[in-house]
């Protein structure tokens, strides 16, 4: 039987250590980290996403505001709401949340967030400093799989990654952040020829592709860890990118979903936000 990456135990812990600081800054007397969510519209899974944020951050005993502008608000506006936020100092984290209604410039937001506050890591200064090896804040899926993988002590350094997906927001970053640990990485995406050749040989495979049940024990071996980023909709029920069931027989560890990858993105989401209080604070 394959180890199962235990995502929502994983972040329990993690939650647990981010309210031992919180303790320390109360009994400090001193201000709470905050984090502000800009929800553009009425997405109904993304108000579910935003709100999913709000209560981890009052579970560790954070701040949140949620700012819900109208569907169609302008450019203009969101970004003006962005450099409120930008200048007040009662704030650590903002986040807008994605994807934004059809006709605003997603990249025009993302890049009027001060970079120090930009806990989602999406800015181009955090994703330069990403591809450079820099500190700086790493988008939260990302950092959330290797933080998963090194809290089951999985091997990263000489290993074989293989990501499928290269999107912005997942695929690419972790493919960096990989590279960055030392991994062997290669990227398979829809153009790729025979995938499962390369992901048989992988010593690890991450699954961002957005196509439920596509990855079967056809793609993988006894070696492989898998790890599975995919969140999708069949028969009201969530599944991955994975086929489970098929697969988990064979592998030698695979995260489950839900219950995997989605509680890491998460408090990954609340370790960013810590961070940017340290920051601004000179800690």
């Amino acid at each position: 039987m394959s180890i199962l990456l235990d995502g929502k135990q994983c972040a329990l812990d993690i939650e647990n250590l981010l309210k031992s600081q919180i303790d320390l800054i109360n009994v400090a007397n001193q201000r709470l980290p905050k984090l502000v969510v800009i929800l553009v519209g009425t997405n109904p899974a993304s108000l579910s996403y935003v709100t999913n944020k709000a209560k981890a951050c009052n579970r560790v005993g954070f701040l949140s505001e949620i700012i819900q502008l109208p569907e169609d608000s302008t450019l203009e506006s969101v970004i003006e709401e962005v450099e409120k936020l930008n200048h007040d100092d009662q704030v650590d984290g903002i986040l807008v949340q994605l994807p934004l209604p059809k006709g605003l410039d997603a990249k025009a937001v993302i890049e009027a967030i001060d970079p120090n506050k930009d806990v989602d890591g999406l800015h181009s200064v955090n994703v330069t400093k990403l591809v450079m090896n820099e500190k700086g804040f790493v988008p939260c899926t990302a950092k959330g799989v290797v933080t998963l993988l090194k809290t089951y002590n999985i091997p990263l350094q000489g290993a074989h990654a293989v990501v499928l997906g290269r999107s912005q927001l997942v695929g690419r970053p972790l493919a960096q952040l990989l590279s960055n640990e030392n991994c062997t990485v290669t990227i398979c995406h829809s153009k790729t020829v025979d995938m499962p050749k390369h992901t048989r040989m992988a010593d690890i495979v991450i699954a961002a592709i957005g196509r439920p049940k596509m990855i079967t024990r056809d793609y993988l071996s006894e070696k492989t860890v898998v790890v599975d980023v995919g969140i999708n909709k069949v028969d009201d029920k969530l599944v991955g990118d994975v086929d489970f069931e098929n697969v988990v027989d064979l592998v030698k560890a695979i995260s489950p979903v839900p219950k995997g990858v989605g509680p890491m993105t998460i408090v990954t989401l609340l370790q960013n936000t810590i961070d940017a209080y340290h920051l601004r604070n000179g800690n």
